[in-house]
C-alpha cells in the first residue's frame, strides 16, 4: 500500500494549523502542581504509616503491662465477686483501656454484655480497636462526665470500680447514678489503693496520693443505699512497692 504525499499533506496541514501550543509558563505551573501532590501525597501516607506502626506499639506494650498485672492483681477474685453467669450485663466504670473490661466480655459470652464507661476518649478508642481484634463484639463503650456516668436504668446485672474509685470528684452522684444502672440486687464490687501510711488525712489528702481509706468508701457506700457483703481490707498486699489495696462487694437494697 503507498500513500500520496501530496494528500498526506493536504490533510496534516489544516491539524496543524489549528494545534494551540501549551505556554512554557503553563507547562511549568502544570509540573509544579504534580510535584507539590505527589509531595503531599508521600508526607500523608509517612504519617498514616507511622500512626499505625506507633499504635501497633501501643498495643503490644498494653499487652505486656497487663500480663504482669495479672501476676499480682488477682483479677480472677475479682471478677468472681461480681457474681457473674453467661448471659450477665456487667459495667466496668472507669474501663480505661479495658484490663477488666476484655476479661469479662469473655466470661458473660455472646448472650451477655459489658459496658466499658470512662472519661477518657482516647482511652475508649484503644478499647474499641483491641476488642476487635480479638472478635469480641458482645462490649460497648460509654463517654460519661466527672459526674454522671451516663448509663441507662435498671439494666445491669453488676459493676465494677477498680482503681478508680479515689479519682472520683463526685462520688455521692457517681454512686446514686451506678446505683440507678442496677437492677435489684445488683451487685458493685469496689477494688483500689488502701493509705500507705496509718496517719489519719483527709479525703483530699488521700485521692492526691491516688489512694483511699476502705472504712470512708464504705460509710459512703452505704449512704448510696448498698448492703455491704464482704471487705477484705488487705486484699492485695505488695511489699515491692508498699501498696495495699482493698476489696469491697456490696448488693444494691
Amino acid at each position: 500500500m503507498t500513500y500520496d504525499e501530496d494528500a498526506l499533506d493536504g490533510n496534516i496541514g489544516p491539524l496543524v494549523t489549528h494545534m494551540t501550543l501549551i505556554p512554557d509558563d503553563r507547562v511549568q505551573r502544570m509540573y509544579r502542581v504534580r510535584v507539590a501532590l505527589f509531595l503531599i501525597c508521600t508526607v500523608l501516607l509517612l504519617l498514616l504509616l507511622s500512626y499505625f506502626y506507633q499504635g501497633h506499639q501501643t498495643l503490644n506494650v498494653l499487652d505486656q503491662i497487663e500480663r504482669d498485672r495479672d501476676q499480682w492483681q488477682r483479677p480472677s477474685d475479682v471478677i468472681q465477686a461480681l457474681n457473674l453467669h453467661e448471659g450477665s450485663v456487667v459495667v466496668d466504670f472507669g474501663s480505661g483501656v479495658g484490663y477488666f473490661t476484655l476479661k469479662l466480655s469473655s466470661l458473660v459470652g455472646k448472650n451477655g454484655g459489658v459496658v466499658a464507661e470512662d472519661i477518657r476518649q482516647e482511652s475508649l478508642v484503644f478499647l474499641r480497636i483491641r476488642a476487635f481484634l480479638r472478635d469480641q463484639l458482645n462490649l460497648k463503650t460509654i463517654r460519661g462526665e466527672t459526674d454522671d456516668p451516663r448509663l441507662p436504668a435498671g439494666f445491669a446485672d453488676a459493676v465494677l470500680i477498680a482503681t478508680t474509685y479515689h479519682e472520683l470528684t463526685a462520688p455521692k452522684l457517681i454512686l446514686h447514678h451506678l446505683a440507678d444502672s442496677l437492677k435489684p440486687g445488683g451487685r458493685l464490687v469496689i477494688v483500689d489503693r488502701g493509705p500507705r501510711s496509718g496517719a489519719v488525712e483527709s479525703r483530699e489528702t488521700q485521692t492526691e496520693h491516688h489512694e483511699l481509706r476502705p472504712d470512708l468508701v464504705e460509710t459512703e457506700v452505704r449512704s448510696a443505699g448498698f448492703e455491704i457483703i464482704s471487705r477484705q481490707d488487705r486484699f492485695i498486699d505488695r511489699p515491692v512497692d508498699d501498696q495495699v489495696w482493698w476489696l469491697i462487694v456490696t448488693r444494691k437494697l
